[in-house]
């Protein structure tokens, strides 16, 4: 019988008080890593993340979170991969398990959005978008029109309603049929192969519909609503909110963050709630948001610098490296860093107050993607890390692509993985939206919304069942609220750890905010944000790992621009 996260709580608390529970001196297996010495109320001598008692042997939680691409568009045939010749090769195991993908109920041949009149001359059954032609343009990806695309659970109407065309080839390509397009295992190659020696889910969600800003809240704090409108002055901008029928707001569109740097000078948004780094702070636990391109002192290789750093890509041209409206922890007061202030040094990174213990930290926990890498080689790897690669290489249609995608995040995984603290360490893989791309798994709405003109998914102005049976969310002020609609499009969501099961699929529903119930019952014994967030009730990621399998030696290497085995030494 699986047994409860917390469940294994008993276990680890043995050992660690065999180990003891006092300080202890700098590990020079961690990267020769200096001693942070005593840290004031935030922590211990050596390496506080391994001394910290957790729920799981889990001690070092990265997520990266990616951009803009739904479950069907990345494992629509998993794990059947076509292998053109010249192409990276993909073979799946002998007991790679069945997902729920485009391979059931005949969708790959008389798919309802191909027999659907009402998408026009869109109609279209999916099809393979060969490694060739990498670089797509984006699809529609807003709160409304994804609900209209699932035309009340019959998933008919992409076409109409969120494709979007992508020029430099024919067929479907300069058409909105677009949004029919998926990958196999000759592009995503190293997603397939993650998915093949570790754990994936074919049931995970984003929270609700919408696009990237309302992911990048859910991932960290589980909560949209709260959104206070922050106007600069002489500005006559509008944001992405709605109305929540309680007096306040409700965040379902791209809006950047009230008083960051970078941020538009018409319309910016502040978010009032909570997030999972307000607990870790309470807590006096280290974790990081890390971001490409958030350092504005550096000077890239083409000679940008600050918010107009960019980088060149091969396949999708120049991309600024930093996009406010993905910048998930500088929309609150708490946790932001609006003038990308720099840490006092590598070692106080992850750490809310300088070396001395007393002074706050000027980066307060905000810092730039290279800083990541420049503090676990220092032997001080946070216990939470979230992850958001430039935008050239964070998968975003139009921005990047998934080769890109896949260079940026197997270097950091491979990285990881050569480091002393890879065997306590799990990656989270997962995506802030679907961009509109097509799945065909339809959730049918735990979260409710009423807005008359936003929510279309049951119907005109419903999203559910009805205001007289199916009751909104509460928000963040506990009473109920509309802009919530949810479960939204399924998303890719995968779990890299030596505890990870292998070649695993997960059925058990989740979301976004999953991710932080994760945090909350490996390091905070269960603690939640409370305020209507969705982290009391998204469901768990236990189900992928095996937490009694022993410390398992594992490297599994990939090739960043080709996704292939490198090196394997799975086992125990």
């Amino acid at each position: 019988m699986r047994k409860n996260l917390l469940s294994t709580v008993a276990l680890f608390a043995v050992a660690a008080a065999v180990a003891g529970s006092g300080p202890v001196a700098a590990d020079d297996s961690h990267g020769n890593g200096p001693d942070f010495g005593q840290h004031g109320n935030d922590g211990h001598d050596g390496h506080p993340q391994d001394e910290t008692r957790t729920a799981t042997p889990i001690k070092h939680l990265v997520v990266i979170f990616g951009e803009n691409r739904s479950f069907d568009h990345y494992f629509g045939t998993y794990p059947t991969a076509t292998n053109p010749q010249g192409e990276p090769v993909f073979k799946a195991a002998r007991n790679t398990p069945k997902v729920n993908n485009l391979e059931h109920d005949y969708l790959l041949t008389n798919n309802p959005n191909y027999t659907n009149p009402a998408n026009g001359s869109n109609i279209a059954n999916p099809f393979r978008i060969d490694r060739s032609q990498a670089n797509t343009a984006g699809q529609n990806h807003s709160y409304t029109p994804e609900q209209q695309a699932y035309d009340n659970g019959r998933a008919d109407l992409f076409p109409k309603y969120t494709g979007n065309g992508t020029s430099g080839d024919a067929g479907a390509f300069g058409t909105p049929a677009m949004v029919m397009g998926y990958f196999d295992g000759n592009t995503v190659t190293g997603w397939w192969n993650y998915a093949q020696h570790y754990a994936m889910s074919d049931n995970a969600y984003t929270d609700t519909y919408g696009p990237s800003t309302p992911g990048a809240l859910h991932v960290v704090s589980g909560q949209t609503n709260g959104a206070k409108i922050i106007l600069p002055a002489g500005s006559t901008g509008t944001s992405s909110t709605l109305s929540d029928g309680a007096g306040g707001y409700t965040q379902i569109g791209d809006t950047d963050p009230a008083y960051d740097v970078c941020s538009s000078t018409s319309s910016t948004v502040l978010m009032t709630g909570k997030n999972i780094g307000d607990l870790l702070n309470a807590a006096h636990l280290t974790w990081g948001s890390f971001m490409g391109g958030f350092n504005l002192q550096t000077v890239n290789a083409n000679g940008t610098t600050n918010c107009q750093r960019s980088t060149n890509s091969a396949i999708v041209g120049t991309k600024a490296d930093y996009v406010q409206h993905h910048a998930w922890f500088q929309y609150y007061t708490s946790t932001a860093n609006p003038k990308h202030l720099r840490p006092s040094s590598i070692q106080a990174i992850g750490y809310s107050t300088t070396q001395d213990g007393k002074t706050a930290d000027p980066a307060n926990h905000g810092y730039d993607l290279n800083d990541f890498y420049a503090s676990v080689k220092a032997g001080n790897y946070p216990s939470v890390s979230y992850i958001k690669m430039p935008s050239y290489q964070d998968g975003h249609p139009g921005n990047s692509d998934p080769l890109d995608e896949q260079d940026g995040v197997v270097s950091l995984i491979n990285f990881l993985q050569q480091q002393p603290d890879w065997k306590n360490t799990a990656v989270i893989i997962t995506y802030d939206d679907s961009d509109g791309w097509y799945d065909h798994a339809y959730a049918t709405p735990t979260s409710a919304s009423y807005n008359a003109t936003a929510d279309q998914l049951n119907g005109s102005g419903t999203c559910g069942t009805g205001p007289t049976t199916q009751r909104q969310p509460d928000g963040l002020n506990g009473t109920p609220v509309n802009g919530r609609c949810g479960p939204g499009t399924r998303i890719p969501f995968l779990v890299i750890s030596p505890y990870a099961k292998q070649n695993y699929v997960s059925h058990e529903r989740i979301s976004q905010a999953s991710v932080v119930r994760f945090i909350e019952d490996n390091w905070l014994k269960g603690e939640r944000l409370g305020g209507g967030s969705f982290d009391a009730t998204a469901g768990s990621i236990e189900d992928m790992f095996d937490f009694h399998q022993g410390d398992r030696d594992d490297k599994f290497l990939l090739d960043p621009s080709t996704g292939t085995v490198t090196a394997n030494n799975q086992g125990h």
